[in-house]
């Protein structure tokens, strides 16, 4: 019972753990776009057509992969309250 206990802890803790790499990733590679746009916008030369936001796809597509991501991690995936209650909920109905 406790082998299965600390199995299940691990797991869960390994779920967090890849979720906030992911969001320090998207994190990292935004501000690095984001520079990149900046200091073009500041030291383009003549032949520079002004700001791109072509860095908002990105930004906007994987923010979004970042925020499901964390919905599956804190508020619907495995051990999650929102499950735990479904399952009290479920159980008290069989009664």
């Amino acid at each position: 019972m406790e082998d299965e206990k600390y199995k299940k802890a691990k797991k869960r803790v390994q779920e967090i753990k890849n979720f906030y790499i992911h969001l320090t990733v998207y994190l990292v590679v935004m501000v690095i776009i984001v520079t990149i746009n900046l200091t073009a916008y500041t030291t383009g030369g003549p032949d520079y057509d002004g700001w791109n936001f072509q860095f908002l796809y990105p930004f906007g597509f994987w923010g979004f992969a970042v925020l499901m991501h964390g919905l599956k991690t804190f508020v619907f995936g495995p051990g999650s309250s929102w499950e735990q209650r479904k399952i009290k909920e479920v159980m008290k109905k069989m009664d």
